[in-house]
């Protein structure tokens, strides 16, 4: 059937606005796949929409689904090279921002000694099998104790590598990591892995803040960390949002706005959060330190699992919130930051269960896939979803209703106007076209649409 539209230009001054979080669709979580073993992370490469890569914590193995398929072969098996006690594993990746170019990857491990590992890796001429015998270890960092590695790695918006760092485990800080810029222990580290170093494989950037403060661990970026389980940049704005898991009462986030000239002290274990933690005397110099932005207590959770500032086309009144669960209770919830004031806080848990079997599981990470998109890791049920509008493609602003605006939007995107991040090809063809404004006209006006 040929389908040909008028559109009067009238529309073209109609006044589009994207729903508020109060007027929206609910939200679901949509299967990537499943069948995992104790999985801890799901990314994609920068620009790969067709893929998705899943590190399992304990077998060493990083996997692709391709199309929604999961692969069969392994794009990598690293077990020999790992230990897994307590919270050891593989417990990062990130792929270069020029991978297309370079087919450079890292890797965040706990090697069998205990160690903390990063190290560059190579894909082979297959695009979904890892070169195995590639790996060159950037870095190596004792760690005292199984707990607290962190292990989150992810290249920010200045193409520097950051690599966040837990204090070394034990309860409250035992071995004074937290404190000291002399060790990488309770610090997000900043690396240039492009230009080798005089002694390393890589080197230190120089605007890094203590390259010239005598005794300080020149590779710091940030410092006063507790367990840093999962940070990330903003795709659109470049800011970095930090999780990190508190000891006895509440967990918190930090955020640094992009730009920020770095050597920020976020307090541990003087505070644990924005409470003062064992009476510690600094607590009397709060100057001294910066803040979370938000925190939580026990009634929420008890283990933060930091997630994404949303900048997917799925579920335009979502952009800019940002996604964070947590571990234990399985709750996730989002909430807006200005620089100044939370807004919007609202929890998503009770709607992203609907239809799940078995229900939300334990939350080891939340990732994003080529689009931008939201994905959920649950470790337990060795399972990863994406977070998608519960409603129909033809509500392309995910208000909850398929409306005058859904028609201009697909009707700016066929022709050829900026509609941002929005999905507007709504019958999935690879663009928006007139088909694609037909079939949002008919929802809007409740009828159906013969395509045969």
């Amino acid at each position: 059937m040929k389908i040909t539209i008028a559109v009067p230009m009238l529309l073209a001054t109609l006044v589009m606005t994207l729903p508020a979080m109060a007027q929206r669709a609910p939200l679901l979580l949509e299967p990537v796949a499943s069948g995992f073993s104790l999985p801890l992370f799901a990314t994609a490469p920068p620009g790969d929409t067709g893929r998705i890569f899943v590190l399992e914590k304990e077998s060493g193995l990083v996997l692709i689904v391709k199309d929604g398929v999961r692969l069969a072969e392994p794009f990598l098996n690293i077990k020999d090279l790992i230990s897994t006690q307590s919270e050891r594993g593989l417990l990062g990746i990130s792929f270069h921002p020029d991978y297309a170019e370079n087919g450079a990857f890292f890797l965040s491990y706990t090697r069998t000694n205990g160690a903390s590992v990063l190290s560059r890796w190579q894909v082979s001429d297959d695009p979904d099998v890892a070169d195995a015998a590639s790996e060159s270890v950037l870095m190596v960092i004792p760690q005292p104790a199984q707990n607290h590695n962190g292990g989150m790695i992810a290249f920010g918006p200045d193409g520097y590598l950051y690599f966040g760092v837990g204090d070394g485990g034990g309860s409250g800080d035992p071995f004074e990591n937290g404190q000291d810029r002399s060790n990488p222990l309770g610090a997000m580290l900043r690396i240039d892995v492009d230009t080798p170093g005089p002694d390393t494989p890589y080197s230190i950037p120089a605007d890094n803040p203590f390259v010239d403060t005598a005794g300080a661990d020149p590779r710091i970026w940030a410092y006063g960390l507790r367990n840093p389980w999962r940070f990330s940049f903003d795709r659109e704005t470049g800011d970095l949002w930090i999780a990190d898991v508190g000891q006895n009462t509440v967990e918190w986030i930090h955020f640094q706005p992009a730009g920020s000239e770095g050597g920020q002290n976020y307090g541990w274990p003087v505070f644990e959060g924005d409470l003062c933690f064992d009476e510690n005397p600094l607590c009397d110099s709060p100057e001294l330190f910066v803040p979370p932005i938000f925190v939580y207590d026990r009634d929420f959770g008890r283990s933060i699992t930091g997630g994404y500032a949303y900048r997917g086309g799925r579920i335009p009144w979502l952009e800019g919130v940002y996604l964070y669960g947590d571990y234990l209770s399985s709750r996730i919830a989002g909430f807006r930051w200005d620089g100044a004031t939370v807004s919007d806080f609202t929890e998503f848990t009770d709607e992203l269960r609907v239809g799940l079997s078995p229900t939300l599981g334990l939350i080891s990470s939340f990732g994003e896939d080529g689009r931008g998109e939201v994905l959920v890791v649950e470790y337990n049920r060795g399972r990863v979803s994406r977070i998608v509008p519960d409603t129909i493609p033809e509500d392309v602003t995910a208000s909850g209703e398929v409306n005058a605006v859904d028609v201009q939007f697909v009707i700016n995107a066929a022709l050829g106007l900026d509609t941002g991040n929005l999905v507007t090809d709504v019958n999935g063809d690879g663009e928006a076209n007139a088909i694609d404004v037909q079939l949002v006209i008919n929802a809007a006006l409740g009828v159906g649409t013969d395509n045969d």
